[in-house]
């Protein structure tokens, strides 16, 4: 975790609000030290932009990985449903193939 990072995306929160990316950026370089904040940021994504593609992925994997799996459940279907809505194939395999791994029950 790299502070400056987190006070300059901090920063560009402030400045453009609106920019999904940077609540992005902030919520992973939170991840591995600071889960419960990482997760304040994914929630934060999902609630305010909902269209935003990547968090689905990072938010369902977090949830599996906790032991909820009826919320990465959803977060997948969610994120497999808006990708194909958007007409992102590439993101959509992707989630496909996570998807299809978190089923099993081994994989997690």
């Amino acid at each position: 975790m790299n502070d400056n990072r987190i006070q300059q995306l901090l920063s560009f929160i402030q400045e453009q609000p609106d920019e999904p990316f940077n609540v992005y950026a902030l919520a992973m370089e939170y991840l591995e030290e600071q889960p419960g904040q990482a997760l304040h940021y994914l929630e934060m994504l999902l609630e305010q932009h909902p269209h935003y593609l990547p968090t689905y992925y990072q938010a369902a994997t977090f949830y599996a990985a906790q032991g909820d799996r009826s919320k990465a459940d959803m977060l997948f279907q969610r994120g497999l449903e808006l990708a194909r809505d958007q007409g992102n194939d590439k993101t959509f395999q992707e989630l496909n193939r996570a998807y299809r791994a978190f089923q099993d029950e081994d994989a997690w």
